[in-house]
């Protein structure tokens, strides 16, 4: 499609669309926060199967209709409901002209209107070229548009391809197959999780989870040790919900303790023992026999591996739910027996004889990447990933015997469904499950409850492995009926997508909406640097890669492993042992590929982008913001490939995320959305003169918006400020001179986040919370951070908030025995020297030490400056306690 039969030449003069002039982030951000508490009832569709740093979809359906709606006379718009009848603003209808004409930087929610209602949009097509999880592609199929994705990624292809087939699907095909494979094999697969009802040993209960924990010999005496940091098993339920159930390690008993790290009293053996006292702490295991001491690493790899034994499971009884007994009866914790080990040896005994399905089980090798061994590699990208070091060398070892013996005798089931589409939702729903059905699970012991695998996006080796139970008990999490579950509602949804949206408060879900999910789509496995567009889209919607934040390719062949034992012979992607690894746009020292390469690799995928871009067409994606440096790689990146910075926007798009300060103290932990078109020609311009205009747009957005009606803090002021600075800069790419050199784009950020805080009240305090609220934060963060403020390091350094020893980095918090020196040296002088930080560290350590603080309440002014840090400090950190540290005279064991 060329340029001249897409548009014609009256348009000669580009149209500012809705999301240049305005975004109404508040509304978004009152549904982004209770969406991202709920995804499976806000949109069933995105919770079929796990994909990283997934957007949410209202994040995308808002910058979909602010973006996409230019032309009211190509606009419909009906009520959801069965008729689908046109809406008050109809077809064409002049009211729509006003709703976008009126979206402006102070008042943007006119458009808003149109949110909830049922959006048709004439002649668009949208490409999402980095499409992932495939938010993008699925929202913009809602809105009529033609929509093009395509990722690298085969596990996120096929992902996205059972989000657009759900709305294609008779929801009946797949549960009449669904039936099919729990005829088939679901008995079989519970048999192998039942143990005798501590109720009434006339019955069976169903085993909801098995506990293994690893052991290892000791090196000095040869004795076997249990790898247990301690002897938790759970929390106690109900009337006894303070209590917590415990391993005796004398007589393999479950007790119940009032305390688990208090010393306590076997009451079936008479063994008194500390239960928070284990054998494993720092990397090292104990022997509890001799007292020796090595390092489990070490002790794995000259071992072989480890050993791993049943001793605890977590049952739910069914038949005493039935008979009326007491909830805290019918769901708990007992020692695993001779019954539940000699099922294991069953089942290992059977997989062991099972030469047919083999076929069924992975038997490809771990691939060594940074994910899977970071010694391996020169650099880092944090945190330590050494799956390999445990001992693990295929996909295989990943699971136990009956893990690998069930899933193999499910997955045969399910490749014996006929019908290809309701084969692959199957599948879909089975590998969901094996983030939760091995050995690299583990129990979340104060919420009685199974941890995601992927719960810290590495591959974590916990030493107390839980096995949940494959099929599933009534109760639990993870099976592969719960997983089903969740792919049934998805294809309803899909069918009959519905939107959620907030009305004087209450969250208001509309009547389904006429057309289901997928239609007039199109999705590829491909490379987004090598996409040969020419002119072919009105608009890019998407999230692209960030640096080293989560490796795909690495860790998305957990899940590839085992699909391509079924779509290997169908789609050509699944033929090849591993995900594309060295395509990948991403900052990984396995490919060799640092900043510099990962810069490079995005500067051609923009390239291909622009190239894809009509004249006047919009580039639209999500960015997590970090400091000024990636900041100006990315606009660098942008503005050479031919785009101009239109706007920027914060979004709550991910509750977990940490930010950085952009404004005056308010921090930004959002992501960002922003906005690009595409540029001609460029002027050139001096840096004094730039720098008047950058400082004049940032005053004068500042002012409009401070003066507006909006609820914005002054970090959402910050981030909208420096979209219409960069959209000044972007003007001049490579053409702005200072002292007769030309200025790069990061120089030149350096100096807009200098303007924005210019005059700000940013002060020691305020970056002392910056760094605690930076993960890993290091000297240069903190150098960062000062810039343009009224603090520095050197003062940071004299109060002891922060010294550097061993080439470490730390932060002098209430736990810092330096910083309390310093405080308690104030205190020795004169209180009236110590500031809001200083009093409240140490109100927070005597607490800590459970002594009086009154004394010190009553003395002090608690103002509003010391509550207000007080609350800023709790956010910050985490820990509550300095919310109650200026309420009455108490100690910590009063909150306990």
């Amino acid at each position: 499609m060329s340029k001249e039969t897409n548009h014609s030449a009256e348009r000669s003069e580009r149209k500012e669309l809705p999301i240049e002039r305005g975004f109404p982030i508040e509304r978004i951000n009152e549904i982004a926060e209770k969406e991202s508490r709920a995804k499976q009832w806000y949109r069933p569709v995105y919770t079929m199967h796990k994909w990283w740093a997934r957007r949410l979809g209202c994040v995308f359906r808002s910058i979909l209709l602010y973006s996409l709606l230019d032309d009211p006379e190509k606009v419909e718009v009906r009520e959801p409901g069965e008729n689908g009848s046109l809406s008050d603003y109809g077809e064409g209808h002049s009211e729509v002209r006003e709703l976008i004409d009126n979206v402006e930087m102070v008042d943007p929610e006119s458009l808003w209107e149109l949110y909830p209602k049922d959006v048709r949009v004439q002649d668009k097509r949208i490409l999402d070229p980095f499409m992932g999880g495939g938010t993008s592609i699925v929202e913009a199929t809602r809105f009529g548009a033609e929509s093009i994705g395509s990722d690298l990624n085969p596990v996120a292809w096929f992902i996205t391809k059972k989000e657009l087939d759900a709305g294609q699907t008779d929801v009946d095909e797949v549960q009449s197959a669904y039936e099919d494979v729990k005829e088939d094999v679901a008995d079989e697969i519970r048999s192998y999780y039942r143990t005798e009802c501590p109720n009434d040993s006339s019955h069976d209960a169903d085993v909801m989870y098995n506990f293994w924990v690893k052991e290892l010999d000791c090196t000095a005496c040869g004795s076997s040790v249990p790898l247990l940091k301690d002897y938790r098993v759970g929390k106690a339920r109900y009337a006894d919900g303070t209590k917590y159930d415990v391993f005796c390690p004398s007589c393999d008993s479950i007790i119940r303790a009032d305390d688990w790290q208090s010393e306590t009293t076997c009451e079936e053996c008479g063994y008194t023992y500390n239960p928070s006292e284990g054998n494993i702490g720092r990397g090292n295991y104990s022997c509890q026999d001799c007292g020796q001491k090595y390092k489990i690493i070490d002790a794995v790899k000259e071992q072989a591996g480890a050993n791993k034994s049943l001793f605890a499971v977590e049952y739910y009884c069914s038949t005493c739910k039935e008979n009326g007994l007491p909830k805290e009866k019918v769901k708990g914790y007992k020692p695993a027996g001779k019954r539940e080990k000699d099922l294991y040896d069953k089942a290992s005994a059977e997989l062991e004889n099972s030469t047919e399905l083999e076929k069924y089980i992975p038997d490809t090798e771990i691939p060594v990447g940074i994910m899977t061994d970071s010694t391996a590699f020169e650099g880092s990208i944090g945190g330590g990933h050494n799956l390999l070091a445990h001992g693990y060398s295929e996909w295989r070892d990943l699971y136990n015997d009956r893990q690998l013996l069930l899933l193999a005798k499910l997955l045969k089931a399910i490749d014996d469904i006929e019908d290809q589409n309701a084969k692959e939702f199957l599948l879909l729903a089975f590998s969901d499950s094996l983030s939760y059905n091995t050995m690299l699970t583990r129990y979340q012991y104060g919420y009685n409850k199974i941890v995601h695998m992927f719960s810290t996006n590495s591959f974590d080796v916990p030493q107390e492995p839980l096995e949940n139970n494959v099929w599933g008990a009534e109760q639990g999490a993870g099976s592969f009926s719960a997983m089903f579950d969740m792919i049934e509602r998805a294809v309803e949804y899909a069918n009959n997508p519905t939107e959620r949206y907030l009305q004087n408060g209450d969250t208001v879900e509309t009547p389904p909406f006429a057309t289901p999910i997928g239609q007039n789509s199109k999705i590829e496995q491909a490379d987004a640097r090598k996409m040969d567009y020419d002119s072919e889209f009105d608009a890019v919607i998407t999230d692209p890669p960030y640096y080293d934040n989560v490796i795909y390719s690495e860790i998305s062949n957990y899940y590839y492993a085992w699909l391509r034992l079924i779509l290997e012979d169908e789609y050509e992607m699944f033929q090849p042992e591993q995900t594309p690894g060295a395509e990948s746009i991403v900052a990984n020292p396995a490919q060799g590929k640092g900043t510099a390469e990962f810069e490079d690799d995005l500067r051609e995928a923009f390239g291909a982008i622009s190239d894809a871009l009509v004249d006047d067409g919009v580039l639209a994606f999500t960015y997590h913001h970090s400091d000024s440096e990636s900041w100006g790689e990315l606009l660098e990146v942008l503005c050479d490939v031919g785009f101009e910075i239109t706007a920027t926007y914060p979004i709550n798009a991910d509750l977990q995320k940490h930010g950085t300060k952009i404004g005056a103290g308010d921090s930004v932990a959002f992501d960002i959305v922003v906005v690009g078109r595409p540029i001609e020609e460029r002027g050139s311009i001096s840096w004094n003169s730039l720098r008047r205009d950058i400082y004049r747009t940032a005053q004068r957005t500042q002012r409009r918006l401070e003066d507006s009606d909006r609820e914005l803090s002054r970090g959402d002021i910050g981030v909208i400020e420096m979209g219409e600075c960069f959209r000044e800069y972007s003007k001049y790419h490579g053409k702005v001179r200072r002292a007769g050199e030309i200025m790069s784009a990061k120089e030149v950020v350096d100096e807009i986040y200098g303007i924005i805080q210019q005059g700000s009240d940013i002060g020691v305090i305020d970056v002392f919370l910056d760094l605690l609220e930076t993960p890993d934060a290091t000297y240069n963060d903190l150098n960062k951070l000062t810039r343009g403020t009224n603090a520095s390091s050197e003062q940071m350094k004299d109060m002891n908030l922060y010294r550097r020893e061993n080439g470490k980095f730390i932060l002098g918090t209430w736990g810092d025995e330096k910083r309390m020196a310093y405080i308690q040296e104030r205190m020795n002088g004169d209180d009236e020297a110590l500031n809001a930080l200083d009093k409240a560290q140490f109100l927070r350590y005597h607490y800590e030490q459970g002594k009086s603080t009154q004394n010190y309440l009553s003395k002090w002014d608690v103002d509003d400056e010391l509550r207000e840090l007080c609350e800023g400090l709790a956010d910050a950190t985490g820990d509550d306690t300095y919310r109650r540290i200026l309420g009455a005279d108490s100690s910590l064991e009063d909150f306990s």
